[in-house]
């Protein structure tokens, strides 16, 4: 079996992917979304925990409440996308550890009992998961429009139950035929690696 993915697919994920800024109306799915998650969950984390958390929101009345917590420049296209996730790290992530991590329950205790590094590995390993996310919208035949420009304290108070710490909204569809910016720049390799 080969490890390497077609070209095609290098595109599709990498290479002509961007962040989306306009989306068709065309509505994404619960189906979607579940062949999203059916990807994103085997993303490789630390003890295999999984602290991210998502909230779709979908209702109108939802949406707009979200809208008005957003940077200016991310109201539209949040109120305009098919789909918008919240995705949020889970603070308590641990207490699923003896399920996810069954080689060693004890991980709970002995890593996570003390709340600086639990918070750290929350972060973290949601942090990947998210980016995992935006590639499996991406392998669903989606695009995402991830942005970080919102009051994090208020979609916390407004959309997050229990002890969740907001990472970034993702608008979620297909794209419009004026969706992408032109390309940004990239380091070269000789600017990011190095050897020892």
């Amino acid at each position: 079996m080969s490890l390497v993915l077609d070209p095609a697919a290098q595109d599709l994920l990498f290479r002509e992917a961007r962040t989306a800024n306009s989306f068709t109306d065309e509505p994404v799915t619960d189906e979607q979304v579940q062949a999203i998650y059916d990807l994103v969950k085997f993303g490789p984390t630390a003890f295999n925990l999984s602290s991210l958390r998502i909230t779709l929101v979908r209702s109108p009345e939802a949406r707009e409440r979200l809208v008005q917590h957003m940077a200016e420049g991310n109201q539209p296209k949040t109120a305009s996308a098919p789909l918008v996730a919240i995705l949020s790290a889970d603070n308590e992530f641990h207490e699923e550890l003896p399920a996810l991590f069954p080689h060693f329950p004890q991980a709970k205790d002995v890593f996570f009992s003390e709340r600086p590094a639990r918070e750290g590995a929350a972060h973290l390993n949601a942090a990947l998961q998210a980016a995992y996310f935006i590639i499996g919208v991406r392998a669903a035949g989606l695009a995402a429009g991830p942005m970080t420009g919102f009051d994090a304290a208020a979609v916390q108070k407004e959309f997050l139950d229990g002890d969740h710490t907001p990472l970034m909204v993702v608008n979620i569809g297909k794209p419009a035929e004026n969706a992408w910016f032109p390309r940004s720049p990239r380091l070269e390799i000789d600017q990011v690696v190095e050897t020892v």
